[in-house]
């Protein structure tokens, strides 16, 4: 029998008097079964409506079309398993058990899955939410920081136990082994968005001389995978921190294809968590290998300055004059009148007494005394005035050879100038001469699509001496090639020019001189 049957029995009118009287648990109990039973597990397609989410952790939410509404529900358990969570506007299929709450005579969805209603709807609420941050200037090109060269602590920000950090950390391995900071996270699911974050604040609140050394740069890393499996990485949560961190952030989100919003906040975008990897560090052998390649360039730069400088030197040094060369003259002049100062005083001597010998006798011993005396004092006078000279004489020499060395600085200073000039002069026309030279010469002009003839050691110019020729050699820019002359049936000896003697030849006085031919 029905639950909602009247049971009126054959005496029952139409008040029923003789039915059962029902509480309202058992008509509650009674409507969840019905509802239960008749439906179970369905998939309902709807737009989200007013969403709410308390501190239990519980998503309350309605499903809507146009004319009707149905109440849903997500248990906390549920919420965390959802690959994407539903938002009000978005248009989902929701998965579930439809069920009443007896508190409230109402019925109701309880939602475990998630899905949107085509990647269109999905794509439309992504391309709303990336204008948005836009517009905000979290894409801003000017915000971006470069990345370190080489720095020395990466941050790692992944899932532990997938093949992206194993990928990540064999290509640095490869390239240059650095510090690697893991922080493991979910890289899917609920719980992704929130770890990411909290991963990239992590790591920038780091001080940078604590006991765990703050990284010079981050790297959030992940396989490729659905739009739903990466929506993580669109959440606007994970696009701020990105957009704050001021450590310099690669985002490789992905397979080349893929795109989050993650890869528009971040400083670069890496194809690839092992492209993240090579953009991370250079190659540690190319850079050994340049250095050393620098190194030996370096080496070989200075010891050829250093010789071109030894020689320059030497070659100024032999141009210039010796300082004794000047001194010299001086020094003689000296030494020639200190030599003749000795023997002009004995020759002075020698004269007065002379003088005094023929009128010895003609003076008294009184005459004498005071002669001699007064010529003592004479002689005293003049001694001393021979000596002052002898001084003022010593003195003009001094001046004399301190003015000269003066002099002689003087000009082997201008004619050191002078001659570096003439050495930097002679330098470059010696440089323009070589490069007329090399312009000039007949290399160049082989070069040219011009050739030489030739017989033997000697030059051909003229077909009439190359059809003597049983063989000719005809040398073009890259090298020689021997031809032999139709007509000519045996070679005629080449005589070598240090053997030939060259024939005398009358030159006229107004012919200009012979000009030999190159070709």
């Amino acid at each position: 029998m029905d639950l909602f049957e009247d049971e009126s029995g054959p005496g029952g009118g139409p008040n029923g008097g003789n039915a059962h009287d029902y509480t309202v648990s058992e008509i509650s109990g009674a409507v969840k079964r019905v509802i239960e039973g008749e439906f179970g597990r369905v998939r309902v397609r709807g737009e989200v409506g007013r969403v709410s989410r308390p501190r239990s952790g519980h998503m309350y939410f309605d499903l809507k079309d146009d004319r009707s509404v149905i109440a849903a529900v997500s248990w906390k358990g549920q919420v965390d398993r959802m690959p994407v969570v539903p938002e009000e506007g978005m248009e989902v299929i929701a998965t579930g058990k439809l069920t009443t709450f007896p508190g409230q005579s109402k019925y109701q969805l309880i939602v475990d899955t998630v899905e949107p209603a085509g990647a269109g709807a999905l794509m439309a609420m992504l391309e709303a939410r990336k204008k948005a941050l836009a517009a905000e200037g979290l894409f801003d090109a000017r915000h971006k920081q470069p990345l370190p060269w080489l720095p020395k602590v990466i941050g790692v920000v992944t899932s532990p136990s997938g093949a992206v950090i194993r990928d990540i950390l064999h290509r640095l391995r490869d390239r240059f082994p650095r510090h690697v900071l893991i922080w493991p996270v979910a890289v899917q699911g609920q719980n992704c968005a929130s770890e990411v974050a909290r991963a990239i604040r992590g790591f920038n609140a780091m001080a940078p001389d604590g006991p765990i050394p703050r990284p010079d740069l981050l790297i959030v890393a992940r396989g490729g995978g659905s739009i739903e499996d990466l929506w993580g990485f669109n959440e606007e949560i994970v696009v701020r921190a990105a957009y704050e961190s001021r450590i310099p952030l690669i985002s490789a989100v992905g397979h080349e294809t893929d795109t989050t919003l993650i890869d528009h906040a971040s400083d670069k975008r890496a194809p690839t968590p092992t492209a993240a990897a090579e953009m991370a560090v250079p190659v540690r052998g190319e850079l050994v290998v340049w250095l050393q390649d620098a190194g030996a360039r370096m080496g070989r730069a200075v010891r050829a300055r250093v010789e071109i400088q030894r020689q320059r030197h030497s070659d100024l040094s032999r141009s210039l004059g010796r300082p004794e060369a000047v001194l010299d003259p001086v020094r003689q002049r000296y030494d020639w009148w200190a030599d003749r100062l000795d023997p002009a005083l004995r020759g002075v001597t020698l004269r007065k007494r002379s003088e005094f010998g023929r009128i010895e006798a003609r003076l008294s011993p009184g005459l004498l005394t005071r002669g001699l005396a007064e010529q003592g004092r004479r002689l005293e006078g003049l001694s001393t005035r021979l000596l002052a000279a002898r001084a003022r004489n010593l003195d003009l020499a001094r001046m004399r050879n301190a003015q000269s060395r003066e002099r002689l600085d003087s000009l082997s200073l201008r004619m050191t100038q002078a001659q570096l000039r003439r050495t930097q002069q002679l330098g470059e026309r010696l440089e323009r001469l070589d490069r007329m030279r090399q312009t000039l010469g007949y290399a160049e002009t082989l070069k040219r699509g011009y050739a030489v003839v030739r017989a033997g050691e000697r030059v051909v110019t003229t077909a009439a001496a190359a059809a003597d020729q049983a063989m000719l050699q005809i040398e073009f820019a890259d090298g020689a090639l021997p031809v032999a002359v139709e007509g000519v049936d045996a070679p005629t000896p080449i005589e070598k020019p240090a053997e030939r003697k060259a024939p005398k030849k009358s030159v006229k006085k107004d012919d200009p001189p012979e000009q030999g031919s190159l070709f």
